[in-house]
């Protein structure tokens, strides 16, 4: 077992902690920003000044006496910022100290095993969002997947395909996409088109550029060359391990134009920017890859061990040969989905999912439960406002169907809910706001204003009808609230100009308080982040076929905010193989 997994008891009680102290808070997550000032929120929640909050960066020691979490224990409103920003940090999953690093998890699962999935160099490729996320769950995946000796993945809401063709290319996995959406399954096969075409294309170009640059090299190089395999007739990227890449080559991955033709005339055609493989995954930058190290300057070891993988890559690729880089499906599936009816290969898996929106990720988990074939789950949740949830009585959503929160009995035998403001709040980035990013406050202004407006003088101000998003057009307050009234469809001739300006100068002197009361949003996402995530966790803590579970970062929350992973393995003897 490994060492950081965390027993059900321990899990409940810091789940206990959680719960309790969003009891005390949870009232201002759940007010909603449009509702401010018509609902007078400020008054209702918070019993200091703006400035207080906005400067309570400090924490203090000791609840003040009278408070629970910095709220009055007699009105129930906040009185006291500096210990209830100290209360949520320790709220926190950090705070809680539950989590587990991405680079443990690796240690240990190789520790457990006399192999290791190569680890892929972080220089080599991307720097965007994306490529940041897809190589650092990848190699958790692949790691997942040699410890539990399999070699198919399952990747749930795979959207265009970017985790699968990576997982399916760098570590040589069979992947197979599942998404509801047909266009994205269809972006997903056009791409993987691009990446085979661009994998025979690059292998030709390279071979006869190296062709060229082998008349330079001594004989001895040349010996050596051949010897530890960098002679480029095996596919790029789909070995287990890190390559070095020649000056050519990086050429061809970072040029921004076709391939000079003088090149061109030993090799089919060359595919433009948009097909090469790392465009087909959306890369923003690239970064140059280390410059090659002459063969003669390898040491005995370093060229025995790159022998040793580019034979393991040519036989890998061999037995792949035939294959896709990876099968993108389209299907709506849930725990009562039979996947044999998916894949007629199907074999023992790690199921996966990265960013798997709403009710999707908890699904995720009891598919992973319920199917005897999947032996590993890595899921990384979003979208937490498009959860249904069980017990809110406000937004009955699952009262015939089963609820994405409370997943676990433990929760559920309390009746446990967030509500939909509050689920809201959890997706607020903390760092990123911390640094300035993330909110724009004067469009959140001009939302509350308007409805104040909607409700002096227009009795539809509920309307079912959405303003959506009309500040990124709007010159002015005055401009706003016009295009709002018209996509409202209602009079705008009851107000003249003046009257609304009025109505912007009335309550531009109270911005502050929005401001603070949105910071205290902020504060408190990470809580609400975690109760569910806890849960989640709780979950498979409960089932006794599932032998490790754990919450893992495996990102970097200011490149991506929603950066935990629940991961589970079952015991060997209780799954099956076809």
């Amino acid at each position: 077992v490994l060492q950081t997994d965390l027993n059900l008891v321990a899990g409940s009680c810091k789940t206990d902690e959680v719960t309790r102290f969003l009891s005390i808070t949870l009232n201002i997550a759940n007010a909603h920003t449009v509702e401010f000032y018509t609902h007078d929120v400020w008054k209702r929640f918070v019993a200091v000044s703006p400035e207080d909050v906005l400067l309570a960066v400090a924490p203090t020691k000791q609840e003040s006496e009278g408070t629970t979490f910095g709220f009055c224990n007699d009105t129930k409103r906040l009185v006291d910022t500096q210990e209830l920003v100290q209360a949520a940090e320790e709220h926190s999953l950090p705070g809680l100290g539950l989590c587990m690093s991405r680079e443990n998890l690796l240690q240990d699962l190789r520790d457990m095993r006399s192999e290791s999935v190569a680890a892929f160099e972080p220089d080599e490729f991307m720097t965007s969002k994306k490529s940041h996320e897809v190589q650092s769950m990848s190699e958790v995946v692949a790691c997942l997947a040699q410890h539990c000796g399999v070699n198919q993945v399952i990747d749930v809401g795979s959207g265009k395909g970017y985790l699968s063709s990576f997982l399916s290319l760098q570590y040589a996995l069979r992947v197979y996409g599942i998404d509801s959406s047909s266009t994205n399954t269809h972006g997903a096969q056009e791409r993987n088109r691009k990446l085979k075409k661009f994998s025979k294309a690059y292998q030709k170009h390279t071979k006869a550029a190296r062709t060229q640059a082998e008349a330079t090299h001594s004989p001895q190089e040349e010996l050596i060359e051949k010897k530890t395999g960098l002679n480029g007739d095996e596919d790029v990227f789909s070995g287990n391990g890190p390559r070095i890449r020649s000056q050519e080559e990086e050429r061809v991955l970072t040029s921004s134009s076709d391939i000079n033709p003088t090149v061109e005339g030993r090799s089919e055609q060359i595919p433009e920017t948009d097909e090469l493989f790392l465009s087909a995954l959306s890369v923003d930058v690239i970064q140059p890859a280390s410059p090659r190290v002459p063969p003669s300057q390898l040491s005995a070891e370093e060229r025995e061990r790159r022998k040793r993988e580019n034979l393991e890559r040519k036989a890998q690729s061999r037995a792949d040969s035939t294959g896709a880089v990876f099968s993108p499906l389209t299907s709506y599936v849930t725990a009562e989905t039979e996947l044999r009816d998916l894949i007629n290969e199907l074999e023992d898996a790690v199921m996966v999912g990265l960013h798997t929106c709403g009710d999707l990720a908890p699904s995720t988990l009891r598919m992973f439960v319920a199917k005897p074939e999947l032996a590993a789950v890595c899921s990384v949740g979003c979208c937490y406002h498009l959860l249904s949830e069980e017990f809110d009585h406000e937004m009955p959503g699952c009262q015939h169907s089963v609820c994405g929160f409370p997943l676990s009995q433990y929760l559920r035998d309390q009746s446990c809910f967030c509500g939909r403001n509050a689920r809201m709040s959890a997706c607020l980035a903390l760092e990123r706001v911390a640094l300035g990013q993330g909110i724009q406050m004067e469009s959140l202004f001009y939302r509350a204003v308007l409805h104040v407006i909607l409700r002096d003088h227009y009795s539809s101000y509920k309307s079912e009808k959405r303003v959506g998003n009309v500040y990124s057009k709007a010159k002015s307050f005055v401009d706003y609230v016009r295009r709002a009234l018209r996509r409202l469809e209602l009079d705008e001739s009851k107000l003249s100009d003046s009257d609304i300006q009025d109505y912007h100068n009335t309550y531009r002197v109270r911005m502050d308080e929005m401001h603070a009361f949105n910071m205290l949003k902020v504060t408190l996402a990470p809580c609400i982040e975690g109760l569910i995530l806890l849960d989640r966790l709780c979950y498979l803590k409960e089932q006794e076929d599932v032998s490790f579970s754990a919450l893992v970062q495996l990102f970097d929350p200011l490149l991506s905010p929603r950066c935990y992973a629940v991961i589970g393995l079952k015991n060997d003897g209780k799954r099956t193989t076809s």
